[in-house]
C-alpha cells in the first residue's frame, strides 16, 4: 500500500466536508455560519482516519457513516427542530455517498496511483493548490446549477409569509425561489410576489389605489408591469424550525398561489 500522510488526509477531508456542508445548506435553505462550518468540517475529517483500518463490513461502514453524518450536521447546523435536522442529515448523508460513489467509480475504472480508497473514504496525493481550485470549481458549479434550477423541493411548503398593511394581515404559503430576482428600483428592496386577489388588485391595472405603484417586470411569458406597495411589516416563518424573521421587502401582486421570495432574504 502506498504511503498515506495523515496531515494531507485531514486537510483533504476538511475541504471536502466544508464543500458538502455548504451544498447541504444550499439544498435545504438552512443558515450556516462560517465558524461552525469550519469546526464541523474539522471534526468530520477525523472520521477519515478509518481509511487506515482494515476493510470493514458494508453494514458497519454505513452505520459509522450515518453516525458521522448525524454528529457533523448537529455540530454545523444545531438541532432546531426534528424535521429540519432530519432533512439536513439526509441531504448531507446523500451528498457524502454520491461523492464517495463517484470517486470509487473513477478509482475502479482508471485505478490511478494517486488515489487510495478504503471504507468509503479516499486519499488523493495532490497539491494543496489543486485541491483548493478543485473544490472551488465544484462549489461554483453547484451555485450555477442552483441558479438555473431555481426552486428546490426543500424550499416548497417550508415557509409561511405574513404581510401586514394598514389594518390588514394576510398570510401565505412561502416559496423560496432563486428565480425571483425582482427589485423595486424606487426603494432598492427585493419584491415578494403574492396573490393579487389577497389585496384586491389584478397586478397590472393602471387605476392605482393610494400607496400602490407600477414597476416593470420580466417573466417566462414576457415583459410586463406589476403593482407593488410597501407593507408595514413582512415576516417569514420557517415551519420546520419555528424561526421567524422580519424582512425588508415590497409586495408585488401577481398570478401566484404562494408568496414567492428570494431565499437570500433569510440570510444575515
Amino acid at each position: 500500500m502506498e504511503t498515506i500522510y495523515v496531515d494531507v488526509l485531514i486537510v483533504l477531508n476538511i475541504y471536502v466536508n466544508y464543500f458538502l456542508l455548504r451544498i447541504t445548506a444550499k439544498l435545504t435553505h438552512s443558515p450556516l455560519k462560517t465558524g461552525r462550518c469550519i469546526a464541523a468540517s474539522f471534526y468530520g475529517s477525523l472520521f477519515s482516519l478509518m481509511i487506515l483500518l482494515p476493510e470493514l463490513d458494508s453494514l458497519l461502514n454505513i452505520a459509522v457513516k450515518l453516525i458521522a453524518a448525524v454528529t457533523v450536521v448537529a455540530a454545523a447546523f444545531g438541532i432546531k427542530s426534528r424535521k429540519r435536522f432530519i432533512m439536513d442529515t439526509a441531504a448531507f448523508f446523500a451528498a457524502n455517498f454520491i461523492l464517495a460513489g463517484t470517486v470509487y467509480a473513477v478509482y475502479t475504472w482508471l485505478r490511478p496511483e494517486s488515489v487510495h480508497f478504503n471504507n468509503t473514504y479516499f486519499y488523493i496525493d495532490l497539491s494543496l493548490l489543486v485541491l483548493i481550485l478543485t473544490t472551488a470549481g465544484l462549489y461554483f458549479g453547484v451555485c450555477i446549477f442552483s441558479i438555473f434550477t431555481g426552486r428546490t423541493p426543500a424550499g416548497e411548503g417550508c415557509y409561511s409569509v405574513f404581510v401586514r398593511y394598514r389594518d390588514k394581515v394576510v398570510s401565505f404559503e412561502g416559496l423560496a425561489d432563486t428565480g425571483n430576482s425582482l427589485i423595486d428600483h424606487f426603494t432598492g428592496l427585493p419584491v415578494i410576489v403574492c396573490s393579487s386577489e389577497s389585496f384586491g388588485g389584478s397586478g397590472t391595472e393602471t387605476g392605482l389605489r393610494k400607496g400602490f405603484r407600477l414597476i416593470p417586470c420580466s417573466t417566462v411569458s414576457g415583459n410586463g408591469i406589476m403593482q407593488v406597495f410597501t407593507p408595514d411589516e413582512v415576516v417569514i416563518a420557517d415551519k420546520l424550525s419555528g424561526e421567524r424573521k422580519q424582512v425588508d421587502a415590497v409586495i408585488g401582486l401577481g398570478n401566484v398561489d404562494s408568496a414567492v421570495f428570494d431565499p437570500s432574504l433569510l440570510k444575515g
